[in-house]
């Protein structure tokens, strides 16, 4: 099931880069696209973790530094019956935390210097258990391949918009000229942020349930989020929204009409699902 998301999500994307090529370019243009768009899937596959982890900065988290921390992810590791992810950290104070890699072998969990300094022991558990979770269900492949190509049609649809403005669209009918490219530069983002929101959204429920299962106590973990909502909205991570589905509460500040587009489900259902739990 993990591989066919995957390949579906490639598929999608891939998609989206073959249409932005074809109204830029016609024939011409869908076949740079397709080259394009097969050298982004494989960099997307094999080093998309490795790109998120240079683009935040984050760095090893040493067992001296963090002994607590390497303590609670080798004991729910053991629980989960994975292998040991690699610790990060990255110099933010905004409290917050990853997950990446594209299998459980080869995982990172990134948390934020804010994070270590904000939150107790059990919230904390809440949050690793939480990103475990992405790993053990293999969302971490899906996750940061769509932060990758998402990224890279965003850079694609800004370059279209201004060959655009300046008058660098086809003229003719079929294309459907500057007014098709500048249209294509606003829906082609836009696709590629829905793609992100049907993939994240359900999976962090699936990760909340797990986290609860893994550490027996999803009271601790809607606290951590709730903290970790109210932390982010007064001091926002300095993030990309093309990354911003990947972390375990949504980086970005906006409201309003931005919240339609929000990768993450309500807070406060997530919380309310927590605190419903009843756990044997």
């Amino acid at each position: 099931m993990s591989n066919l998301k995957t390949v579906t999500l490639l598929g999608a994307l891939t998609g989206i880069f073959l249409f932005i090529g074809g109204v830029a370019g016609g024939r011409q243009g869908m076949l740079i696209a397709l080259v394009f768009a097969g050298l982004m899937n494989f960099v997307a596959y094999w080093f998309s973790d490795k790109i998120v982890l240079k683009a935040y900065r984050a760095s090893p988290l040493d067992e001296s530094e963090a002994p607590r921390i390497h303590a609670m992810v080798r004991e729910m590791c053991q629980q989960a019956q994975v292998p040991m992810p690699a610790i990060y950290v990255f110099e933010q104070d905004s409290p917050n935390a990853f997950a990446t890699g594209r299998d459980p072998g080869k995982a990172v969990i990134a948390l934020s210097r804010g994070i270590l300094q904000l939150m107790g022991d059990a919230e904390l558990k809440g949050v690793i258990a939480h990103e475990l979770t992405h790993v053990v269900n293999r969302d971490t492949l899906l996750q940061t391949v769509a932060a990758t190509l998402a990224g890279a049609i965003m850079f694609l649809a800004y370059q279209a918009r201004w060959f655009g403005m300046f008058g660098g669209g086809r003229d003719d009918d079929d294309r459907g000229g500057i007014i098709g490219l500048l249209a294509m530069a606003i829906l082609a983002p836009l696709a590629a942020t829905l793609i992100q929101m049907a993939l994240s959204r359900s999976r962090e429920y699936a990760a909340d349930a797990g986290a609860a299962q893994l550490t027996h106590d999803p009271a601790a973990l809607a606290s951590a989020l709730e903290k970790l909502t109210a932390y982010s909205r007064r001091l926002p991570l300095q993030a990309s929204r093309h990354t911003a589905h990947l972390f375990i509460v949504s980086p970005l500040s906006g409201r309003s009409l931005l919240a339609l587009f929000s990768t993450h489900p309500p807070i406060e259902e997530r919380v309310a699902r927590l605190r419903a739990m009843r756990l044997s």
